[in-house]
């Protein structure tokens, strides 16, 4: 990566939980996330309007190259949930 590591402090809130995943509102305007619940620390059952926390950082584009197998995987998905509709 070109660039050093800037951590960031942020905190949103629980709007979604599912067997194997939670989804979160990013305060301060910042959008939305949604993650595997293996990547979840908690010593409570996590429940829906929960506060929580993390450090990230910016996101890097590496390469001006496309993988072309994940675009084609995200068109077969894209096209299979609309012939389901």
């Amino acid at each position: 990566m070109k660039y050093g590591d800037k951590i960031i402090y942020i905190e949103g809130i629980v709007v979604e939980v599912h067997d194997g995943s939670i989804s979160v509102d990013l305060k301060g305007r910042l959008g939305f996330i949604k993650v595997p619940m293996r990547m979840v620390i908690s010593d409570y059952p996590i429940r829906v309007g929960q506060e929580v926390a993390l450090n990230m950082s910016f996101i890097e584009v590496i390469s001006d190259e496309v993988n072309e197998k994940y675009v084609s995987n995200i068109e077969k998905r894209n096209k299979d949930k609309k012939e389901v509709e």
